[in-house]
């Protein structure tokens, strides 16, 4: 007998082994399927602006702001979708001098992207035709170029609330369905630089002192996002790096300065978004000349605000460093090809 109760219990002990190892595998499976999904929801936030719909015709006078005023309301409730401040996109038309027309331009629909972080443009108009009122938008990757189209039609004297909730609807659903279209493949740092040595070659790289200031509203800043990211592209890239607190800037051929800030956007149940904004300024040291100016504008969004935050100057500083350090090099060859020609 107790033989075989000692077999048992044996045998009772490595059946419960046996299922705290199966229990424990589909909880690590459940939480590694939680955070796959938490991280899939992080990337499903489409930065949108929504531009000034245009009157079309002396019969929809002064309808087209109401549109717009319309379909922002529509399309602002929509968890997928993040949208850029109206008072930012006025601005960036005033400075830029772009017109309404010239949205759909690919050139200024990637410039527009750059600067307000928007991956995706919505334009339109108003119209008229015999007693039937049309609102058509155009949905614009600013990325991709891609363009797609949606409409409501009714009749003259429906509702303009109405037609504009239906408005929002189709481009949403445009969004959503086109998105793999309208928004590029996000590119890794490795990716990025891997292009970036395709495009600069063998040409010499200056050295670099990297200083940006950087903060995040009502959060403290742990650490330079931005400053980091930048020297870490010039590293890998081959310029030679001097560090902003143990260096001197005399050892410098180029001073790449400049700001960056973040603020929490929006949330949309535990995730939230964050817009950064970055600008630098790249300066021969020698003859203090301003070699380029850029700026730029990311949306992240994650479970916390402060990694949101550094994750936006992240991307911010890595795109600006795609069309920056390429100037440098420039220069740089620039100078030495001058300096030859003099010792001759």
């Amino acid at each position: 007998m107790f033989f075989r109760f000692s077999s048992f219990s044996y045998a009772g002990r490595v059946i419960c082994v046996i299922l705290i190892a199966v229990a424990s595998s589909c909880i690590a499976v459940r939480e590694s399927a939680a955070q796959e999904s938490a991280d899939d929801s992080a990337t499903d936030v489409y930065p949108l602006a929504v531009f000034p719909f245009q009157e079309r015709g002396r019969e929809v006078s002064e309808l087209g702001n109401q549109v717009t005023d319309l379909l922002f309301a529509g399309l602002v409730v929509k968890p997928e979708l993040y949208l850029v401040e109206r008072e930012d996109l006025a601005k960036l038309l005033d400075e830029q001098q772009l017109n309404l027309s010239g949205i759909v331009n690919p050139q200024s629909a990637t410039m527009v992207g750059q600067l307000t972080g928007a991956k995706i443009l919505v334009a339109g108009s108003v119209l008229e035709v015999n007693d039937k009122l049309y609102l058509v938008a155009k949905v614009i990757g600013t990325e991709t170029s891609r363009v797609f189209g949606a409409s409501v039609k009714g009749n003259a004297g429906d509702d303009l609330d109405i037609l504009a909730e239906q408005l929002a609807e189709k481009v949403s659903d445009t969004i959503i369905e086109r998105a793999s279209e309208l928004v590029a493949k996000p590119l890794s740092r490795e990716d990025r630089i891997a292009a970036l040595k395709k495009q600069l070659g063998d040409g010499e790289r200056p050295s670099v002192f990297v200083s940006v200031d950087e903060r995040h509203v009502g959060q403290a800043t742990i650490d330079p996002a931005a400053e980091t990211e930048i020297s870490v592209f010039c590293r890998e890239l081959g310029f030679r790096v001097i560090d902003s607190q143990t260096g001197s800037k005399a050892d410098a051929d180029i001073l790449i300065v400049g700001e960056g800030m973040s603020e929490f956007a929006t949330r949309t149940g535990n995730l939230q978004s964050v817009k950064a904004r970055l600008e630098l300024k790249a300066v021969d040291r020698e003859t203090g000349e301003v070699i380029t100016i850029d700026r730029g504008v990311a949306i992240a969004v994650d479970l916390t605000e402060q990694i949101a935050g550094k994750a936006a100057l992240q991307e911010a500083a890595a795109d600006l460093a795609t069309r920056l350090l390429p100037k440098l090099v420039e220069t740089k060859d620039g100078k030495t090809k001058n300096r030859r020609k003099k010792d001759r």
